[in-house]
């Protein structure tokens, strides 16, 4: 029995010759945002409490404190999003469903005019919609990509967000406090570190977008830093001293 795209031309045989970068997986955004957040936050409330003429360990304190509610709030505000997202998808895929099974026929017309409005011949757009109609599972799939523009098997783990956010929120945060429990009295040092860190993450960053490694650097660099100005400067103005 002949297949319907039987009189199709053949076509070539497909050959890999490059590959993509992971752009939507469910660890890549948090983990990048969660360690600047981390990292630009605690290093500005260090020098809030540093312009502030904090002691030592209250600036400690303050590091930890921080780096406590920040983690703690990355894990909890990515897992409730990440979440809900796809609740919010289930909820749509399964009107989907119901739609294919009650109204098969004007679902797979809609599919039809989908590729015809991509500029595929009519026939060919009927023969190939009604080549993935045969199969329920690959058409809900389909008709999601189409319609809803999500893979309904490929969402974001909820828990792989929560864990990379919390994760690299700690790294990043706690780093600006390190000097501090290594004896250091002063704002410099950890300064130095976050300058560093900040330009190397954008450095980093760099590998995941079409930017160049300095312009990535040198941009995270430069608001990371402008943060932690601003806050070291309402702690000069308060100028509370403490510890």
């Amino acid at each position: 029995m002949s297949s319907a795209l039987d009189d199709l031309p053949d076509l070539p045989n497909p050959e890999i010759h490059h590959q993509h970068r992971d752009v939507s997986g469910g660890w890549l955004r948090p983990t990048v945002f969660g360690m600047m957040d981390g990292l630009v936050s605690n290093f500005a409330l260090i020098l809030g409490f540093a312009g502030g003429h904090a002691g030592s360990k209250t600036v400690i304190l303050a590091g930890f404190s921080g780096l406590a509610a920040g983690a703690f709030s990355m894990a909890t505000g990515e897992f409730i999003s990440v979440q809900s997202q796809n609740e919010s998808t289930h909820a749509e895929v399964l009107i989907e469903k119901r739609e294919l099974a009650v109204n098969a026929e004007a679902e797979l017309a809609e599919l039809v005019q989908s590729y015809v409005a991509r500029g595929v011949e009519e026939d060919v757009a009927t023969r190939f919609a009604q080549q993935i109609t045969r199969d329920p599972e690959q058409a809900l799939i389909v008709h999601a990509q189409e319609e809803l523009g999500v893979d309904p098997t490929q969402l974001p783990s909820p828990v792989v967000a929560a864990g990379s956010s919390f994760v690299a929120f700690t790294i990043g945060a706690i780093l600006p406090v390190l000097p501090y429990l290594l004896g250091a009295t002063s704002a410099v040092i950890s300064t130095v570190v976050a300058a560093f860190t900040l330009f190397g993450a954008g450095v980093l960053a760099s590998r995941f977008t079409a930017r160049s490694w300095w312009f990535a650097g040198l941009r995270q660099l430069v608001f990371g830093m402008f943060a932690a100005a601003v806050t070291y400067g309402v702690g000069v103005i308060f100028h509370v001293t403490a510890g």
